[in-house]
């Protein structure tokens, strides 16, 4: 891009625009075709002066960017006529060495912005049909020849083949794990176990509660059943009973007048 700037003769002058001092500064570094790691402070910074000494001022915001940049230049001009500073390992430090950085990763930022540009204007060329295929061709199922799908196969290569296949099915089997039963959950509900032992009580009244438990078929049913009984014997239709410690416990049915006594 370019403007029109107005020199000193009052001739008009066209300015090339850039996004910025640094962008300013490289295209000086390309177009005087110096090295960025050992840039002529004096040669660019009276370079850089008479560009912005020809540009308009009319925006102040741009300008002291510009300005800044000078001002940077300038002291660097300065010291770059002062002896040789040393740092404290001895090695001489140049003071153009904080700006070729922000000049080098200006750069690597601008070309990747010129990549991105580009894409952007490559994907603007690409267009994107939807399928249309008809739909005699989509419900389209090529025909199977058995004849030259099958070729020279007999009934013996295919039994040769079904008696590989169950061969390595078995090796498959697990020969402890197949021999396990199936596990299915066993339902077991709180009512109904008080319902069944109430019933037990009423019709043997006097019973053993160890043999009250070995008729259950499960560990989930001796334990429902354990709660029945505790259920059993906190309303109080039952009274159970032990007349010395690691004897066997007796359940008696409780009477109706008795329980009636009870409450």
């Amino acid at each position: 891009m370019e403007r029109l700037g107005q020199s000193n003769m009052g001739i008009p002058v066209k300015l090339q625009v850039f996004e910025g001092p640094l962008d300013l500064l490289l295209h000086l570094i390309d177009k005087n075709k110096i090295d960025i790691y050992d840039i002529p402070i004096v040669e660019i910074t009276n370079q850089y002066m008479e560009y912005i000494e020809a540009m308009e001022k009319e925006d102040l915001n741009i300008m002291s960017e510009f300005l800044l940049m000078a001002a940077t230049l300038l002291d660097l001009k300065c010291r770059m006529l002062l002896p040789v500073e040393v740092n404290e390992e001895g090695e001489e430090e140049d003071p153009r060495l904080e700006l070729v950085e922000q000049l080098l990763q200006y750069k690597m930022y601008k070309y990747m912005s010129y990549e991105l540009r580009d894409r952007q204007l490559e994907s603007e060329h690409i267009m994107y049909k939807n399928p249309t295929i008809p739909k005699e061709v989509e419900d389209y199922i090529e025909p199977v020849n058995l004849d030259e799908l099958l070729g020279d196969l007999n009934l013996a290569k295919l039994n040769e083949i079904f008696q590989e296949v169950l061969k390595r099915q078995e090796e498959k089997i697990d020969p402890i794990r197949s021999k396990y039963g199936k596990i299915e959950k066993e339902e077991v509900t709180l009512p109904e176990k008080l319902s069944y032992v109430e019933e037990y009580a009423k019709v043997h009244s006097h019973f053993s509660f160890r043999d009250l438990l070995k008729k259950q078929a499960s560990k989930i049913q001796i334990i429902v059943t354990f709660l029945a009984i505790l259920e059993l014997m906190k309303v109080g239709k039952i009274r159970i009973e032990q007349e010395n410690l690691f004897d066997d416990i007796v359940i008696t049915a409780v009477e109706k007048g008795e329980e009636q006594n009870g409450n």
